[in-house]
């Protein structure tokens, strides 16, 4: 790949994979504005590896006191962090329940395309308008519940579903619930963790079974995509100190009234 490619995929995957703005919207448009073509299995493994590798060492507190806390409950003792780790891992088992459904039904085939994508930025983008002026928002992570978490991760679940954003859901539906907006994003990045993780040992399964061999080229946009999403991570914890999603609403409905354009325009295969 050439440099400016790699680059960029670096900067798209770091950014969009963290930010509430829909990674999949804007990876349709990449190809589409660039004539580039797919970067290939290998460099998806790695970009997965420099995301995950980014919420590691951003949240790596949070994360370790998760980790002591569920090794505590396999000793037979319940602590406040070893709930949480509990909640969520519980949290998670809704996304991989719907992600096996929707993979062999076939579901995941007929909800890729280009119009359901700019749909669902612009729809999710007014859902995250109202969930994040609603009531008042004053939990924190530590107040977490079974319940709440267990709702953010049916709504994570959904993110599935491409254009939708899992950042974005999570967000909304922990706002909705009553946490902060930093707070709604610390949960969002943490219940992400296992989300993550499990995605990027499926990509890593099927480049072995397709017998993919290591480049420069992918091992550079891993590199690259690491410091991306962890500057993207840093970003939306200082934005989200002051300001509210606003933005991010705005963008998204920006991005699907652009992709509907190119689609009705027949630039974009719908």
């Amino acid at each position: 790949m050439p440099l400016e490619q790699i680059i960029i995929l670096a900067v798209i995957q770091g950014v969009t994979e963290f930010l509430p703005i829909s990674s999949s919207g804007h990876l349709i448009l990449v190809p589409v504005l660039t004539g580039w073509s797919d970067q290939g299995l290998l460099t998806d493994v790695m970009v997965h590896m420099g995301s995950f590798a980014a919420v590691i060492v951003y949240f790596w507190r949070d994360l370790w006191r998760l980790t002591i806390g569920g090794v505590t409950i396999l000793r037979g003792r319940m602590t406040d962090d070893g709930r949480l780790t509990l909640y969520i891992l519980i949290a998670t088992i809704p996304a991989v329940l719907f992600g096996i459904a929707v993979k062999t039904s076939g579901l995941i085939d007929n909800v890729r395309g280009a119009e359901i994508v700019a749909w669902n930025a612009i729809i999710f983008a007014c859902i995250m308008f109202v969930g994040d002026h609603w009531g008042t928002m004053r939990r924190r992570v530590e107040d977490m519940k079974l319940a709440p978490a267990v709702l953010i991760g049916i709504a994570q679940a959904i993110a599935i579903i491409p254009g939708v954003s899992r950042s974005g859901i999570t967000m909304t539906a922990a706002r909705a619930l009553g946490f902060t907006r930093p707070e709604a994003a610390r949960f969002s990045f943490l219940l992400g963790v296992p989300a993550i993780a499990g995605a990027g040992v499926l990509v890593i399964g099927e480049a072995i079974d397709r017998g993919a061999t290591i480049t420069t080229d992918s091992v550079l946009t891993g590199f690259l995509t690491f410091f991306t999403a962890l500057a993207a991570i840093a970003f939306l914890m200082k934005v989200l100190q002051r300001y509210s999603l606003n933005a991010f609403v705005i963008y998204r409905i920006g991005l699907g009234i652009t992709l509907l354009v190119l689609i009705y325009r027949g630039t974009v295969p719908a």
